[in-house]
């Protein structure tokens, strides 16, 4: 009677061909199972690379290489594979991340980021730390890239998790080159392990903002009157 029913259905909506079974119609809008090993495929039997969707925003690897468990990240390395080198000294207080396009002040630890700036220490409130990236421009921080104020910013959450290796901690942040661990002006310098502010206020409740551990690489949240440490990017959609 089923059947009977969905050819009947097939012949009203005037349907050339309707392939049915015993279970029924068969489902052409799913992909098959399998696709969680980088594939999708179509009802003919051909398969194409997930690449090919062209997707507008693909994520990137995590770095992390070693596999504790069957089909975990160390083992399967899924994302898009990294750029080598990752990351180009601008020699003039910049570095481009060559997977995202961002520009960030290579001096992560920065004090002064305008000529007033009486703070004397890159770790302030996040109220102030909006306020440092704001002002930043060459001349401060070693600058020479010609920006002004109003061209840098706070990262946001996704913006500086971007940057972080996973496989590594204290901190965890990979070299020029990204196939190995940082180390001090290799690209950055003055990099804490440690909170690093995000622009991101959290929603559930906005006396919270997002911060970055870059000793460990977590990422949670903290109250907007803590001190943290400020790192400015520029560039991005």
């Amino acid at each position: 009677m089923r059947n009977k029913l969905a050819m009947a259905l097939c012949l009203i909506s005037m349907v050339g061909i309707c392939e049915v079974g015993i279970g029924g119609n068969q489902d052409r809008t799913s992909a098959p199972v399998g696709d969680e090993d980088g594939f999708f495929g179509t009802t003919s039997g051909s398969w194409e690379p997930e690449a090919a969707a062209g997707f507008p925003a693909p994520v990137e690897k995590t770095g992390q290489k070693i596999s504790y468990g069957a089909r975990d990240d160390g083992m399967l390395r899924k994302g898009v594979a990294w750029p080598k080198p990752r990351f180009k000294d601008n020699e003039n207080g910049t570095v481009t991340d060559k997977l995202t396009g961002l520009i960030w002040l290579k001096d992560a630890c920065c004090g002064k980021f305008w000529a007033t700036d009486a703070t004397g220490q890159n770790a302030r409130n996040w109220d102030s730390a909006l306020t440092a990236a704001k002002k930043l421009e060459s001349g401060a921080c070693e600058l020479t890239d010609g920006s002004v104020a109003g061209n840098w910013r706070l990262p946001n959450k996704k913006e500086l998790e971007s940057l972080i290796h996973i496989g590594f901690y204290n901190p965890a942040l990979p070299n020029r080159a990204g196939t190995g661990k940082w180390t001090d002006g290799n690209p950055f310098s003055g990099v804490q392990s440690y909170y690093y502010w995000l622009s991101s206020t959290v929603a559930f409740n906005t006396v919270y903002v997002w911060v970055a551990d870059l000793g460990s690489g977590f990422v949670g949240y903290n109250e907007k009157g803590s001190t943290f440490f400020v790192w400015p990017v520029r560039g991005g959609q």
